[in-house]
């Protein structure tokens, strides 16, 4: 069974973002207060952008490990799950 059931259209991605536990000296961070991962892994990835009348294919794919910006992307909940999506010129690199 697929973990999703949306297609991104275009250029654009779904992203799970990957979360990362930092513990520092004992003190707990409220869930506020934590800054939002830049790390993620694409679930789903759109067939590129038209360009005149020509399909531009995407850069990246699912299952690439990506960095992205601190605030890019649409957050949405799908399944009871947090997901970014989001334009490919927002990510910045693949992780290899």
């Amino acid at each position: 069974m697929a973990e999703i059931n949306i297609e991104p259209l275009g250029d654009r991605v779904i992203v799970k973002p990957i979360e990362r536990e930092v513990m520092k000296s004992g003190i707990i961070i409220p869930d506020t207060a934590k800054e939002k991962p830049v790390e993620g892994e694409i679930v789903a990835a759109g067939p590129g952008r038209l360009d005149g009348g020509k399909r531009i294919p995407m850069d990246v794919k699912k299952g690439d490990k990506i960095l992205y910006g601190k605030y890019s992307g649409t957050e949405v909940k799908i399944n009871e799950k947090n997901y970014l999506i989001m334009h490919q010129e927002d990510i910045l690199g693949v992780i290899k």
